[in-house]
């Protein structure tokens, strides 16, 4: 849970008369999680939020499984370095990988967004991999470079404005949960705990809130929910809001600041958790001192992840387990079978003493599925590298 957060203009207590400067009063709206039991934020709105002029479906968002890739359970290398430019940084995105709690989809955009985005179905986690801009959202603005996390709680009306030169998208969509801190780097009452690879003072939150409380015009809202987009007209300003407070926003978090847990020798994959999701996790791992045991083996041991999927989006570096991986490309290691350091990795690694490795890994607790627009991008020759 994240820290209570507040601004705008506010009524003394929630549910009072909030007037305008005309008499009229603001409209109240409770955003929250879980019905009334879950996190929330209370919003005021110079116009009333259902009021709608237009409104149709617009797209069938069902997505399709890449049919050979079940036919044979391996492991996968996507090499996306190549991947087409092209769309706006929503309809841009390429969905990967995917199952009934996540999807995990890449971006190139070159076009600007004029119009709104609401997803209404999952949080999203968007990292940055190359590009500058601003996060637009009811809730204020947030500036964002390369290595920031975007986290947009479900429902956010929100658009991504990059601000000119390449930009480059992961995205990882919940379904039915939110994208969180982890539990066990929180106590009882939300607070980091000191053992917490990053602190209060490095989650970026709104500090002004842009409001448009003119009314006129016609501004669109285009609204994800199940495996449709819908449409949405009004004839207000989607950013109307004149304050807000609570625990429910949109939030950043750069790469840069997650400190590593080191050890004598080699620490599991968990200590590099970032973020959580709905059955599944969101981990970096960045540049770091290695195992200081004079015997370590300071790369990841072979295993098997017997009952999830291991995802690994590779940012920069140098990936000492990893020989032949350029960043932007995409490892998949499924269940069941083993993987681990490919020929000669272990020997290279000994006696070194840190590593430059950027990445980002998703691992799922249910199996995913290829999407069929991630066929183009598969290397067939990566489950035979261990062979060299």
């Amino acid at each position: 849970m994240l820290s209570y957060h507040a601004l705008g203009n506010l009524p003394r207590k929630r549910h009072l008369q909030f007037r305008k400067p005309d008499g009229s009063l603001f409209y109240e709206e409770v955003f929250g999680t879980q019905g009334f039991s879950g996190v929330y934020s209370i919003l005021y709105h110079h116009h009333m939020p259902p009021r709608v002029t237009r409104m149709e479906k617009l797209a069938d968002l069902r997505r399709e499984p890449w049919a050979p890739a079940e036919d044979v359970h391996r492991h996968h290398l996507f090499r996306t370095r190549e991947a087409p430019q092209g769309g706006d940084p929503i309809t841009g995105r390429q969905v990967v990988l995917y199952n009934q709690d996540v999807s995990i989809a890449i971006a190139r955009p070159t076009e600007p967004m004029d119009y709104f985005y609401r997803n209404s179905d999952g949080d999203e986690l968007i990292f940055i991999h190359q590009g500058r801009g601003r996060l637009e959202t009811s809730f204020g603005h947030l500036a964002y470079v390369p290595g920031d996390y975007l986290v947009v709680p479900r429902g956010t009306t929100y658009r991504l404005a990059p601000e000119g030169g390449e930009t480059r998208l992961l995205v990882v969509e919940a379904r039915g949960g939110p994208v969180e801190v982890p539990r066990r780097y929180r106590n009882e009452h939300g607070q980091l705990l000191e053992h917490a690879p990053y602190w209060h003072r490095d989650i970026r939150r709104p500090q002004v809130l842009e409001t448009h409380p003119e009314p006129g015009g016609s501004y669109q809202v285009r609204i994800k929910v199940g495996d449709a987009l819908m449409g949405y007209w009004y004839d207000y300003h989607p950013f109307d809001v004149e304050g807000w407070d609570g625990y429910l926003y949109p939030w950043a978090l750069s790469i840069h600041d997650f400190e590593p847990i080191t050890g004598r020798l080699h620490q599991p994959p968990p200590v590099h958790q970032t973020f959580a999701g709905p059955n599944f996790v969101v981990c970096s791992f960045v540049p770091r001192r290695l195992d200081d045991h004079p015997q370590a083996v300071p790369i990841p041991y072979n295993h098997s992840n017997i009952d999830s999927d291991e995802v690994i989006y590779y940012v920069d570096g140098d990936f000492s387990s990893r020989p032949g991986v350029e960043p932007t490309a995409i490892s998949l290691h499924p269940r069941g079978i083993p993987h681990g350091p490919q020929p000669g990795a272990v020997e290279a690694a000994l006696g070194k003493q840190a590593t430059s490795e950027l990445a980002v890994m998703v691992d799922t607790f249910h199996p995913l599925t290829i999407a069929a627009s991630a066929a183009q991008y598969d290397d067939p020759s990566y489950p035979y590298s261990w062979l060299r």
